[in-house]
């Protein structure tokens, strides 16, 4: 295909062309993987100078993209990611010339051996590793005031809808996405990660139970609550990549516990009736304080988009504990003993071998990455690392204890619920501290044009549900727009 041809295609049909499209016209011999990365490059090359949303292209995707489209020829498509450009957020390892730093400086020259285990399913399944996306410097845990999207690697992201919070941490993948820099993108989540700048950006984020997808070769921040997920312009595209990422892996135990979701009907998620007699839960003691009245009667215009659609609407839910009670100690305990023990298993040639090099590099070049400055990071050094503390264990058995067994457990059994419905990614830190899935979808634009969206979560295991339940919502409201 011809650049004039190219261009005509990005500017009447690529926008929002979904995966099934891309796969449609490359079954039929209209267009091909690689016209589908030269595309992408072409919309990179234009927006990304003013979103800073994608770091670096991957010097071999359209060789890549080639070989896809030979073997297509040759054999048919792997699966329906087959040839479909993805963004990885920078973060997650990818063994190639790719780098991974969490967006902190200290790690631009960092290269991973090898592919994490997400990514190599992602290529297994035939998909071309198209880039890395910006990110909230380590995942949001370096400043209790940095801004949203902001690494001192990459630079600020910002939101394609205009002068708004492009969400944290998972920004540079949803601003990409939303602005049609790829098909799709990978995000990771400890709390609110994929929810929040999904919402903020006009997409679909999927938080998946922990333990559905291996966090091996993921910088952690969380063992206990880091997982990734898929970020999407639709419901359908997040369970194309959900069905091709999850399962068990060696390297990470907890994965074995995949086997929950091994024999899920999956197409029949795709459901307009998806809501029918579903009993949904409101909790406004989490979010009714924190909201504008604009947002307040956006959100009540949804809930009754739920009732139309038959769900049965149980409002003033109480979950029994508040997102402030878990507070932090867990995640600043961890931080410490998991990053140590990723950065130890790093390059040789890596200098940056624990917690303490990163902030000892940080005071070392002070213009460039401490414009917010670093005290969650200096909070962790203080921490032992060995994750022995009293007030770690203590921590760790009250956040699960109070989010998993009162505040979920409570509402979604006693009250014999399906789901809690949140706006935007309000309560995300239930459901982070319980490993619990989410997933959130566009809803509307403020008058101001900024994006909103609804959240759906539930128990453990419950993506088919939930995704069944965000599927028939999306199709009624159809609420997302190109920016």
């Amino acid at each position: 295909m011809n650049q004039a041809k190219r261009k005509k295609r990005i500017k009447d049909w690529l926008d929002e062309a979904t995966i099934a499209d891309m796969q449609e016209k490359m079954s039929c011999n209209e267009i091909t993987s690689e016209d589908l990365v030269f595309m992408y490059l072409e919309v990179i090359a234009e927006k990304n100078p003013n979103l800073n949303a994608i770091l670096e292209v991957n010097t071999k995707a359209l060789q890549i993209a080639q070989a896809l489209d030979d073997e297509r020829a040759e054999k048919g498509p792997r699966s329906m990611l087959h040839g479909i450009p993805i963004l990885i957020k920078d973060n997650i390892e990818t063994g190639d010339n790719l780098h991974t730093s969490a967006g902190s400086l200290s790690l631009a020259n960092h290269y991973a051996m090898k592919d994490a285990t997400i990514v190599q399913k992602l290529r297994d399944a035939g998909a071309v590793i198209l880039g890395k996306t910006n990110m909230t410097e380590w995942a949001n845990f370096m400043s209790d005031h940095m801004t949203n999207g902001f690494s001192s690697r990459g630079g600020l992201v910002k939101n394609p809808y205009g002068p708004f919070d492009v969400g944290g941490s998972s920004s540079g993948s949803a601003s990409a996405v939303a602005s049609n820099c790829a098909a799709a993108a990978i995000g990771t989540e400890t709390s609110g990660s994929i929810l929040n700048p999904a919402a903020q950006n006009g997409l679909v984020g999927l938080k998946p139970t922990v333990g559905s997808i291996s966090r091996a070769g993921i910088i952690p921040l969380s063992h206990t609550q880091d997982t990734a997920g898929p970020m999407t312009r639709t419901v359908e595209d997040a369970l194309h990549i959900f069905t091709e990422i999850i399962g068990e892996d060696r390297l990470d135990p907890i994965t074995r516990k995949s086997r929950h979701l091994e024999d899920v009907e999956w197409d029949k998620c795709l459901d307009l009736t998806g809501l029918a007699g579903k009993r949904i839960g409101i909790v406004r003691s989490i979010f009714e304080n924190e909201i504008s009245s604009e947002l307040a009667e956006m959100f009540e215009q949804k809930i009754a988009v739920l009732r139309e659609l038959g769900a049965e609407v149980i409002d003033g839910v109480e979950l029994g504990c508040k997102e402030d009670d878990l507070g932090y100690a867990v995640l600043t305990h961890e931080f410490k003993a998991d990053l140590n023990g990723y950065l130890a298993n790093t390059h040789p040639s890596n200098p940056i071998r624990s917690l303490a090099d990163v902030i000892q590099f940080n005071n070392e070049h002070p213009e460039e990455t401490l414009q917010f400055g670093q005290v969650l990071l200096e909070k962790s050094q203080l921490t032992s690392g060995t994750l022995t503390e009293k007030a770690y264990i203590e921590a760790l058995e009250r956040n699960r204890y109070l989010a998993g067994e009162i505040a979920l457990s409570k509402s979604l059994d006693d009250l014999e619920l399906d789901a809690l419905v949140f706006p935007q990614d309000h309560g995300c830190s239930i459901g982070a501290a319980a490993g619990t899935p989410s997933i959130t979808v566009p809803a509307g634009f403020s008058k101001a044009g900024e994006p909103f969206g609804i959240t759906f979560s539930g128990r453990a295991w419950s993506e088919p549900m939930l995704i069944t339940m965000a599927y028939a919502f999306e199709q009624k409201v159809n609420a997302r727009r190109k920016p």
